[in-house]
C-alpha cells in the first residue's frame, strides 16, 4: 500500500500514512464528477437576471405613422421589440436554476473527487494545524513551508477550526473546508488538498464504514 509523508508545520518529515485511492472509491466516474460539478455551479446562480418586456420599457404607445399611404412598412408603437430602445420579444425573467442529484450520488462523487486527489499524488498531510489566534502570516508561514504556495489550495480540518478559517481567508486561492463539508466541486476546484492527519483518519473511516455497509447489504 503506498504511503504519504506526514509532515509538521515546518516542512519537516514526521512519519508516513498508509493510503490508497480505492480506500475511498473502487473506480473514478468522470461523468458522475461533471454531473455533481454542474450542479453545484448551477446552485450557486443567483438567477436574478431581468429583461424588460414591450409593456415594461417606457414610451408612448401611440401609433408611430398612419397605417398605409406612406410608402414604410407598417409599424405599431416605439416600444416594439423591433425598434432601438424597445422590449425584449423574449424577455428573460428571473428564475431558479438549484436542483439536486440524489444524495448517494453526491456522496460517491466526493469519494471519487477525493481518490483521484489521491491518485494524482496532490494530496499533503500535516500531522498538526492548530492556531492559539488568527495570524495570516503563520498561515501564509505554513503552507510555503510546505510547497503548496505556487497553486490553489483546500485545506481541510476534522471540524470547524475559526482560527484556522480566520488565519487563510485573506490569502488568494486558499479554501478551508472541515471534513464533513467536502464535495466534489471544491475538491477538484484546488489543485492540492492540504489535510490534516485526523481529518484524513475522519474520511478513510467514514469510507471504510461505507464499504462495510454496502458489502453487508450485498450479502443479504
Amino acid at each position: 500500500m503506498p504511503k504519504l509523508t506526514i509532515h509538521d508545520r515546518k516542512g519537516a518529515k514526521v512519519g508516513t500514512y498508509s493510503v490508497e485511492a480505492e480506500d475511498f472509491a473502487p473506480s473514478i466516474n468522470k461523468q458522475l464528477l461533471h454531473d455533481a460539478v454542474v450542479m453545484y455551479q448551477a446552485n450557486q446562480r443567483q438567477g436574478t437576471h431581468k429583461t424588460k418586456t414591450r409593456g415594461q420599457v417606457s414610451g408612448s404607445k401611440k401609433k408611430l405613422y398612419r397605417q398605409k399611404g406612406t410608402g414604410n412598412a407598417r409599424a405599431g408603437h416605439k416600444r416594439s421589440g423591433t425598434r432601438r430602445g424597445g422590449g425584449h420579444i423574449m424577455a428573460i425573467a428571473p428564475r431558479d436554476y438549484s436542483y439536486r442529484m440524489p444524495r448517494k450520488a453526491l456522496q460517491l462523487a466526493t469519494r471519487m473527487a477525493f481518490a483521484s486527489k489521491v491518485a494524482d499524488d496532490e494530496l499533503i498531510i500535516v500531522d498538526d494545524l492548530a492556531f492559539e489566534t488568527p495570524k495570516t502570516r503563520d498561515m501564509t508561514a505554513v503552507i510555503k513551508a510546505l510547497g503548496c504556495d505556487s497553486s490553489s489550495l483546500l485545506i481541510t480540518t476534522s471540524g470547524i477550526d475559526t482560527n484556522i478559517y480566520k488565519s487563510a481567508r485573506n490569502i488568494p486561492r486558499v479554501e478551508v473546508s472541515p471534513a464533513s463539508d467536502l464535495n466534489a466541486l471544491n475538491l477538484l476546484s484546488a489543485k492540492r488538498v492540504l489535510i490534516t492527519k485526523a481529518a484524513l483518519d475522519q474520511l478513510k473511516e467514514a469510507a471504510a464504514k461505507h464499504k462495510k455497509n454496502k458489502e453487508a447489504a450485498a450479502a443479504e
